[in-house]
């Protein structure tokens, strides 16, 4: 495991970890860069959540990304209520995974409440990728509009992963354009849910996810509630399930 500083565009420094496949791996995968979000930092989120998942994608060959974003762990700044100054420190470290890793592809998984993916809408343009960022409907029209003129082309995005994403009413009525951007893109995409999810119910999650565009899968988790999920005892079924996921997309 390595350690590094990136720094987003904003001047906030974030704390990475890089778990690198192990030397002993047998069969080693393609250069598939897993980035990897943690779970919404107000509510007590952080990259140690994630530790176990990336210590498991390292041990199955994977390169696995861990960062705290901003007032988290040992990062600067301070966490926003909405998610949005975050997308810059997401956008900060896909772009060091790409100078310094030299990604095959990159795959991007998100956990819990602050899924990333609910903030972007991934479309081709050409050989690139453009990822517009939203916001809630409750910031300023201006500011809105101002934040749909950032466009930044991320390359090589080839999927992602979405863990426990919320869809249910409460949610819907808060991050509407977020579930709006994740179910038109067309990227391929796994959802991953407990059935017994706090969030959302499986006939929401079904009925969601029936107007998502592009590869779509799914996975539910018999009896497991939200939280759950982010413990320490599905960090392997996890990995399996990013895993599975990834090597589908490397044909």
């Amino acid at each position: 495991m390595e350690s590094t500083t990136v720094e987003t565009s904003d001047g906030v420094k974030l704390h990475v970890l890089l778990f690198n496949p192990q030397s002993d791996v047998d069969d080693p995968k393609p250069n598939t860069v897993i980035v990897m979000v943690h779970p919404f930092t107000l509510l007590g989120g952080s990259q140690g959540l994630l530790r176990g998942t990336a210590m498991g994608l390292a041990e199955r060959g994977f390169k696995a990304v861990t960062f705290d974003t901003r007032g988290a762990g040992r990062s600067s700044g301070r966490a926003s209520l909405t998610g949005f100054s975050e997308v810059q420190d997401v956008i900060a470290v896909c772009k060091w995974v790409k100078e310094n890793l030299n990604p095959a592809g990159v795959v991007l998984v998100g956990s819990s409440a602050v899924n990333v993916f609910g903030k972007y809408s991934f479309q081709h343009t050409g050989s690139n990728i453009c990822v517009q960022i939203f916001v809630l409907r409750t910031r300023p029209q201006w500011e809105e509009r101002l934040v749909r003129l950032q466009l930044i082309k991320l390359d090589d995005v080839v999927g992602y992963v979405s863990l426990g994403y919320p869809f249910g009413l409460t949610a819907s009525i808060l991050f509407g354009r977020h579930h709006e951007a994740i179910l038109k893109s067309t990227k391929p995409k796994l959802f991953v849910m407990g059935t017994k999810d706090v969030f959302t119910s499986v006939k929401q999650f079904k009925n969601k996810l029936k107007s998502a565009s592009g590869r779509v899968e799914t996975h539910l988790l018999e009896g497991t509630t939200h939280f759950q999920m982010e413990g320490p005892a599905y960090d392997a079924k996890m990995a399996d399930l990013i895993t599975t996921f990834v090597q589908s997309l490397q044909g």
